[in-house]
């Protein structure tokens, strides 16, 4: 476990903590979901990029011989 310690508007501190968003579980919980959200977003902009690139679709020997590729990489 990791303690950090930071300063943030009195006024925020007061709102979170009457709405009992300051516990340990909750603070994990969001940044778990923030996380995971930029994940999603990140893949998304990736696919986005993708289609934008107008690229040929691959066949499936084409995509057979790209995973063989990265198979043979990792051994």
């Amino acid at each position: 476990m990791t303690t950090l310690t930071f300063d943030l508007p009195d006024n925020l501190i007061k709102e979170a903590k009457s709405a009992g968003l300051l516990t340990p579980k909750v603070i994990e919980a969001m940044l778990r979901e923030s996380l995971r959200r930029r994940a999603v977003d990140g893949l998304f902009s990736a696919a986005d990029k993708l289609a934008a690139a107008n690229a040929p679709a691959m066949t499936m020997e084409e995509i057979q011989k790209e995973v063989n590729a990265v198979r043979a990489q990792r051994k």
